[in-house]
């Protein structure tokens, strides 16, 4: 989607997206819901009102304060690192869906736009509902300039294949981003 002012309008959509969906489901399908419910435990999935975004450092530090070893803080996490983040999101704001968002920027692609404001961190995020990521998401990076110096960073040759899709962007593109749904996650 192109993006007007801030990449976190992508996330209002994709919050808005899903509150729709499983609200939906549960409004439209209850009766349903409750024969598989009889068979199957399940809850309905919760929402804040407005999107509940945790920034990079701010999950580090709900993790270390559970007592999890996250190492220097900029890996990836793992299954259960993801697990015990949702059971605190639940427990901090009552939410089973929420987004994580300002990943360490060697831990994404190429493409992933950099934070404006510190580029050891990008514009990027995933989506979790009850610790479990079922989407992933980014701005992505439009300036050719921009890509090229993060190709050198990252150590990666721009061959012709990338110089072609580098190249597109010099014929001009708005900023945008977007998230792939997995629905076999969901």
């Amino acid at each position: 989607m192109t993006i007007d002012d801030h990449y976190m309008e992508t996330l209002e959509v994709v919050h808005n997206l899903f509150k729709h969906i499983f609200t939906g489901l549960e409004s439209r399908w209850a009766k349903e819901l409750s024969v598989i419910r009889e068979q199957y435990s399940s809850e309905a999935v919760t929402f804040t009102d407005e999107p509940c975004v945790l920034h990079w450092p701010e999950a580090m530090d709900i993790l270390k304060e559970k007592g999890i070893d996250i190492g220097d803080g900029m890996s990836d996490l793992n299954g259960a690192m993801e697990l015990a983040l949702g059971a605190a999101v639940k427990e901090k704001y009552g939410a089973d869906f929420f987004m994580l968002d300002k990943y360490p920027s060697e831990i994404r692609p190429f493409y992933t736009m950099p934070c404006p404001n510190d580029d050891k961190f990008s514009n990027s995020y995933d989506i979790f509902i009850r610790g479990q990521e079922i989407c992933s998401g980014a701005q992505r990076c439009h300036d050719p300039e921009l890509v090229m110096q993060i190709l050198d960073k990252k150590g990666i040759e721009a061959g012709d294949g990338l110089k072609a899709y580098i190249d597109s962007f010099r014929h001009g593109i708005s900023p945008h981003a977007g998230a792939g749904i997995g629905l076999e996650r969901v």
